[in-house]
C-alpha cells in the first residue's frame, strides 16, 4: 500500500534545545507502526507534527505529508493541516486530561465530533478541533450535538470500539467521573468518533490494568485489520511486540533503529525463577493508616466509589494497591492526600487524625506527599520546572533558594534528568521528564510517607529503574513509607511488602504481597495475574468474569 504518512528531514527546536534532528518516517495503512524510545526522545513532538501542531515554543522544519497533504514544510506548519486534522488523522494524547473537556458530558462531545469531522455529519461549518490535538474537544455550548442521528450512531460505535458501554447513562457522565484507565478509553473513543483513516496513539496503555491492556491489544489489531493506519507511541514493549509489525526507535531526537519489530525489539530473556525468601521484619506502627474508609462522588453520599477500605503503611515499608481500572485506587490516594473530601472513616498520620488538605498543618502537608499520574497541569508555564521543584524545600523546610536549588539538582540528576533540562519550561519537557520532575518536587519535602499513583506509566525501562532505585534508597536511608499504586505486577512484586487488591471500591484481597500474588483468594486477583503477560496469557484471560466478581466498567451515578 502507498504510505499515508511520509516524514522527511523533520527538525524541532525549543528553548535552544534540538528535540528532533532530521527524522524520517513512513507509515502505511492497514497496519501498526510503533515509535519507541527513552522519555524525552521526541516521540510526542513527532506525533503532534503529523497534525501540523507543536507545543508552545516549539519550531518545526522539514516535510510532513499525511494522505498526500503537506501539513509541515520548511516554513513550519501549513494552512492545509487544518483540513486533515481529525477528519483524516486524529491524535490521542498520553494523558486524557489534555483532550477531555471537564465541563462537557462525553456523549455530547462524541456526537459533536462526529458531526464536525465526518462527511455524513449535518454540520460542515468547521468548529473546534475535535481531533484530540493539543486542545480539549468542544466548548461549553454544544448547541447541536444531539440533533444528528448519524452523529449519535457514530458516537455509540466509537464507544463500543474503545471497549466502553454505549448506554445513555454512561454517555451522560463527565470526565471526572471515570478512572484514569477509563478516561484513556474515552479519549480513544473521541479519536474514533472523528472517522479518521490515521490514528496516532500516544501511550494508550497508560493507566490500564492487565486485563484492559490485553483487550486494548486486541482492539488495536482489529482497527489495523479494518484498514486504519496506526502509529503507536509506547514504552510498553510487550504491547508493541503484540500489535506492531514495524518499529522505529528514537533516541535524542534521531532515528536510532527501524525495521521489523522482531528485529528492533527482540523478545526479552526469560526472567530468573523467584528466589525463596522470608518476609522482611517491619515495624508494627503505621505511619499512614485508613480504616473504614468510604467515599462518594456526589452530594448526599451518591456515587459510592470506596466502601469500608482499610490500608496501612509502616515506617520504611511499601504497601501496594492494585486492581482493575475504575476500582477506586486513585480516589483512595486522593482521600489520603486530602484532595477528595467526600468521605468518612478514620485517616491517621503517625497516629494523629488526618483532616482534608485545606485543614492540614504544615507538618502534615510536608509529611504526606502525593505524586499523581497526570502532572503537566501542576506546573506553571511562566517559570522553569527546576525553580518550581526547588520551591517545595523553601516553603516546607525553610531552606534558602540557593540551597533548595542545589538539593533539587541533586535529586533531579539521580532521576536521570540532565543539567540541560534545568532551564526549560514544562511545555518543552516530555511526559516522562515531567513525571520525574513531579517526583523530585515531592521528595524535596522529605516526607514521612510518599503516595505514588501510577508514576512510572510515562517512563521507559531505564528511567523506571532510576525511580525505583531512588524510592528504595529513601526507604532504607530515611525510613520513608511508600504507598504504591500501579498496574505493573512485576514492579509491585519487587517493591511491595504488603498488597491490597481493590475491585469496585472494596478490598477483595490483602496481606503480604508474596502470599497474595502466590495464592490469591479472589477471582479479581487471579484474573489480573492470568492476563499480566501480554501475548502469552491466552484466551482464558479474556473469558467473561464470573457473576460473583465485582467488575464495573463505570462508576455508579
Amino acid at each position: 500500500m502507498e504510505p499515508v504518512i511520509e516524514v522527511g528531514g523533520l527538525t524541532a527546536r525549543a528553548d535552544g534545545a534540538l528535540l528532533l534532528d532530521g527524522v524520517d518516517l513512513t507509515v502505511r495503512a492497514g497496519g501498526v507502526t510503533a515509535l519507541v524510545g527513552p522519555s524525552g526522545s521526541g516521540k510526542t513532538t513527532l506525533a503532534l507534527a503529523l497534525l501540523g501542531e507543536a507545543a508552545p515554543g516549539v519550531r518545526l522544519r522539514g516535510s510532513v505529508r499525511v494522505a498526500g497533504v503537506d501539513v509541515v514544510g520548511e516554513e513550519g506548519p501549513t494552512g492545509a493541516a487544518r483540513d486533515v486534522r481529525g477528519r483524516v488523522v486524529s491524535y490521542m494524547p498520553q494523558h486524557p486530561a489534555h483532550a477531555l473537556n471537564p465541563a462537557r458530558r462525553i456523549g455530547s462531545v462524541l456526537t459533536e465530533l462526529a458531526r464536525l469531522h465526518r462527511p455524513d455529519g449535518t454540520d460542515d461549518s468547521g468548529g473546534t478541533d475535535g481531533s484530540g490535538g493539543t486542545g480539549r474537544a468542544g466548548g461549553t455550548g454544544g448547541t447541536g450535538g444531539g440533533r444528528s442521528a448519524a452523529g449519535r450512531e457514530h458516537a455509540a460505535g466509537a464507544l463500543r470500539a474503545a471497549g466502553l458501554p454505549d448506554d445513555p447513562g454512561f454517555r451522560r457522565r463527565f470526565p471526572h467521573q471515570f478512572s484514569g484507565g477509563q478516561r484513556q478509553r474515552v479519549a480513544l473513543a473521541q479519536v474514533l468518533a472523528c472517522g479518521p483513516s490515521v490514528l496516532v496513539l500516544d501511550e494508550p496503555s497508560t493507566g490500564l490494568d492487565t486485563v484492559a491492556r490485553l483487550r486494548l491489544a486486541d482492539r488495536l489489531t482489529r482497527l489495523a485489520a479494518d484498514g486504519y493506519a496506526l502509529l503507536l507511541l509506547s514504552h510498553d514493549h510487550d504491547l508493541v511486540r503484540a500489535v506492531a509489525a514495524r518499529t522505529v526507535t528514537l533516541d535524542r531526537g534521531r532515528v536510532a533503529a527501524a525495521g521489523p519489530t522482531a528485529e528492533v525489539l527482540p523478545a526479552p530473556a526469560a526472567p530468573p525463577p523467584p528466589v525463596a525468601a522470608t518476609a522482611p521484619v517491619r515495624p508494627s506502627g503505621a505511619v499512614l493508616e485508613a480504616r473504614g474508609l468510604t467515599a462518594w462522588l456526589h452530594a448526599g453520599r451518591r456515587g459510592e466509589v470506596l466502601r469500608d477500605v482499610a490500608v496501612r503503611v509502616p515506617e520504611g515499608g511499601c504497601t501496594a494497591v492494585v486492581g482493575p481500572s475504575g476500582s477506586g485506587k486513585t480516589v483512595l490516594a486522593r482521600c489520603l492526600a486530602g484532595l477528595h473530601e467526600r468521605h468518612r472513616g478514620h485517616l491517621a498520620f503517625r497516629g494523629e487524625p488526618l483532616p482534608v488538605l485545606r485543614r492540614r498543618t504544615a507538618r502534615q502537608i510536608r509529611g504526606v506527599q502525593y505524586v499523581w499520574q497526570e502532572v503537566r497541569g501542576s506546573f506553571d508555564e511562566r517559570r522553569t520546572v527546576l525553580e518550581q521543584v526547588a520551591r517545595t524545600a523553601v516553603r516546607l523546610r525553610g531552606l534558602t533558594p540557593r540551597e533548595a536549588e542545589r538539593q533539587a539538582r541533586a535529586v533531579w540528576e539521580r532521576l536521570g534528568l540532565s543539567a540541560e533540562h534545568t532551564a526549560r519550561h514544562a511545555a518543552s519537557l516530555s511526559g516522562g521528564e515531567l513525571q520525574r520532575a513531579a517526583l523530585s518536587r515531592a521528595l524535596l519535602a522529605e516526607p514521612g510517607v510518599l503516595i505514588c499513583d501510577e508514576i512510572t506509566t510515562a517512563l521507559d525501562s531505564v528511567s523506571t529503574e532510576l525511580v525505583t532505585a531512588e524510592i528504595t534508597r529513601l526507604r532504607e536511608e530515611s525510613d520513608t513509607a511508600v504507598l504504591w499504586i500501579g498496574h505493573d505486577l512485576a514492579l509491585v512484586e519487587r517493591l511491595a511488602d504488603d498488597l491490597v487488591v481493590l475491585d469496585s471500591g472494596g478490598v477483595v484481597d490483602s496481606g503480604d504481597s508474596r502470599t497474595v500474588l502466590g495464592a490469591p483468594r479472589s477471582e479479581t486477583t487471579r484474573l489480573l495475574l492470568r492476563s499480566r503477560h501480554l501475548g502469552t496469557a491466552g484466551p482464558a484471560a479474556l473469558e467473561p468474569v464470573p457473576p460473583g466478581v465485582q467488575r464495573k466498567e463505570h462508576l455508579q451515578p
